[in-house]
């Protein structure tokens, strides 16, 4: 199979991060998450990955995010009748194929060209379909065509945009979707002003603009939605099974609130 080359820019190129760490932690002995589907991709495209310049670090914590969003797609799956999920800036990630979705309705939204990337790697189905479009323009929900309660993810997505743009989009969703479940990871004020300076964030162009201290203001965006769980990265039941020195960090951020805060997973009843 000839290899794709990636012309992506900015906040789009940036799904080439989390496709690498999954593909690596895949690809260890003993891995926080399976992904053949990431090192699949990852041997399929052309691009110079060790521009990016990922610290092990962030590696590990992607694995984390990927692992803590699946749980919750699954437990959501197991207890509804007629699953509807929501992928969010899904960019080449296989989540659809890690938590097996054989029922329901499944949606992959992203920018239109990187669904012309995507479809190059994945098929869609009666049960599965993708949607090409910036997820600010709300034109998109229109292709869904079931009713909620639905799961609603959104992994490395939201702090790409502005507070007003995520407060329209998440009270957009409430309204057309009652009852769902959302879930999407978020920065802190400090960790959203600094983290611009970040290899690969610095590599691609992207920037980062929005970011939330108290999980609770989102609660008063409109009424419905209700904080079930904010996961720190630190509580990883996977941090004992790490080498020595990495260990050893997540630990010791996890003596710290404002490192625990820097980058969590909220879930929300909505």
């Amino acid at each position: 199979m000839e290899k794709q080359k990636i012309k992506l820019t900015q906040e789009k190129e940036t799904l080439l991060v989390p496709l690498l760490g999954k593909a690596m932690e895949s690809g260890k002995e003993h891995p926080i998450l399976v992904d053949p589907k990431a090192e699949e991709i990852l041997g399929q495209v052309e691009y110079d990955f060790k521009e990016l310049d990922v610290p092990r670090q962030t590696l590990i914590t992607l694995a984390m995010r990927a692992k803590k969003l699946d749980e919750i797609v699954k437990n959501y799956m197991e207890k509804a009748a007629n699953p509807l999920v929501l992928h969010l800036g899904c960019g080449l990630d296989s989540r659809v194929l890690r938590v097996e979705s054989i029922r329901g309705h499944w949606y992959d939204l992203d920018y239109p060209d990187v669904i012309d990337l995507r479809k190059k790697f994945y098929q869609e189905s009666a049960h599965y379909r993708m949607i090409p479009s910036s997820v600010t323009d709300l034109g998109w929900l229109e292709a869904v065509k079931e009713s909620g309660p639905a799961c609603i993810i959104a992994e490395g997505l939201l702090m790409y945009l502005n507070e007003e743009q995520v407060r329209e989009l998440l009270v957009t969703l409430q309204r057309r979707f009652p009852g769902s479940e959302l879930a999407f990871d978020a920065y802190s004020h400090i960790t959203a002003s600094s983290v611009n300076r970040h290899p690969s964030i610095k590599k691609t162009g992207a920037l980062v603009h929005w970011g939330i201290d108290n999980a609770e203001e989102i609660a008063s965006w409109g009424s419905g939605f209700k904080l079930l769980e904010e996961w720190y990265f630190t509580d990883s039941p996977d941090i004992p099974l790490l080498g020595g020195r990495d260990r050893f960090l997540f630990q010791t951020m996890g003596l710290f609130n404002a490192a625990k805060k820097a980058h969590r997973i909220l879930h929300f009843q909505m």
